[in-house]
This record gives C-alpha cells, structure tokens and sequence, in this order.
C-alpha cells in the first residue's frame, strides 16, 4: 500500500506546477516595419508636400536674390572698367572708382543675405521635419503596441533598422507574425477622401540649394562674402 502523506506530497506538487504552466503567459513574438509604415503615412506624404512647397518658394527667393546681386556685379565691372578709361578725366575715373567701391559693398552685403537666408531655411525645414518624424513615430508606436496587444504579442520587434555593420537586425521572421499591413490600415483608416497615396521619396524634401555648401552665387573676381 502506497504511503497516503508521499501521494498527497506527489499531487500536491503535480497541481503547483500545472497551476505555474497555466499562470506563465504565452511568449509570442510580432514583427513590424515602422520605416513603411512612417513612410506610407497619408499624415507625411502630406507633411513633406507642404516642407517641398516651402523648400520650393525658399528656392525661388534665391534665385530672385541671385539675380539682384548679378545685376550689381555687371555694374561694378562697369565702374571699374571706367576708372581706369584712359579717355576719362581723373576726375571722372575717380568718380568711377568710388562708385565701384560703393557696389562692391553691396554686392558683399547681397552675397551675406543670401547666405544668411539659406542656412536660415535649411535650419527651419530640418527642424520641422525632424519635429514632426519624432511625433509621428511616436503616434505610429503606441498604434502598433495596441495593435500587437490585441493580436495576443508579448514582444513587438521593427525590422526596419538596421544594425551598426549595416545589416538587419532581423535575419529571418515568419512572414505571419508580421502585422505592418494592419497597422497601416489603422494608422491610414482617417485619412481625408481624394488624398492621394504613396510613399515618401527617401531625404526629402530637399533644402535649398545655392552652389557648394551653400555658398551664394555672386562671383565677382577678389570679391568675397563678409564673414
């Protein structure tokens, strides 16, 4: 006959650990791809429609700029042309010199705005965008964290990122765990009637462009912007 104290010990464990298998949740990993989904967002590719806009009408005040200053280098090479005219008085030549030197200070001042003017708008565009990707992504993550909390996930890993050598951090997933499409269906689900969709082209939008490193297009020969 078996000892009843050794039984009851035996059951007694047996239902403890069944009740800790039952307790200990699920592990259940899901994979999603925050990059698409940022990108495809109907919130940025209006966002980065207004930024080219902007980038747009930045570029289109440099020009203008540009062409202001060039028409003063024409006249500065026209005075400096005149003094030094050996049909001209010295009076006259003197006259040119000094008006010379007068445009070429407006000329310094225009290449400095200029300048000034697009390291501003670079500034400002890369701030709004960078303000506005911190928001969205933000917005996009407690989205999906819902969405994987509904599906039963335990872990929610992005397979967008890439590691420091380059590479994925996910080598291989089972496309089924993946739940980037329905979290695009959530996060899209009100976006405007008529809205077109797509997906944002990568670095944009783009800054204002005025020559190396910004540099302003005035070239005059021994003129120099102020620094």
């Amino acid at each position: 006959m078996k000892n009843p104290i050794r039984t009851l010990c035996a059951l007694v464990a047996f239902g403890a650990a069944t009740l800790a298998a039952q307790a200990e949740p699920t592990f259940k990993l899901l994979m999603v791809d925050m990059a698409k989904l940022y990108d495809t967002h109907y919130k940025t590719i209006d966002q980065n429609a207004k930024l080219q806009a902007d980038d747009q009408k930045a570029q289109e005040e440099v020009a203008k700029m540009n062409t202001e200053g060039n028409a003063l280098v024409e006249q500065y090479k026209g005075l400096k042309e005149q003094s030094s005219n050996p049909a001209l008085t010295a009076e006259a030549k003197a006259k040119a010199e000094n008006d010379a030197q007068r445009i070429l200070e407006s000329i310094q001042g225009k290449q400095n705005e200029v300048r000034t003017f697009v390291q501003n708008t670079q500034r400002s565009l890369q701030q709004r965008l960078q303000n506005f990707r911190s928001l969205m992504l933000e917005e996009i993550g407690k989205v999906a964290s819902d969405v994987a909390r509904r599906k039963g996930g335990t872990l929610l890993l992005d397979k967008a990122g890439p590691t420091l050598i380059g590479v994925s951090s996910v080598v291989y997933f089972d496309p089924a765990y993946d739940i980037t499409e329905e979290v695009a269906k959530e996060i899209n689900k009100d976006k405007p009637a008529g809205m077109p969709s797509g997906t944002v082209t990568p670095g944009s939008p783009t800054v204002v462009p005025s020559g190396d490193s910004g540099t302003p297009k005035l070239t005059v020969p021994g003129v120099s912007p102020k620094k």
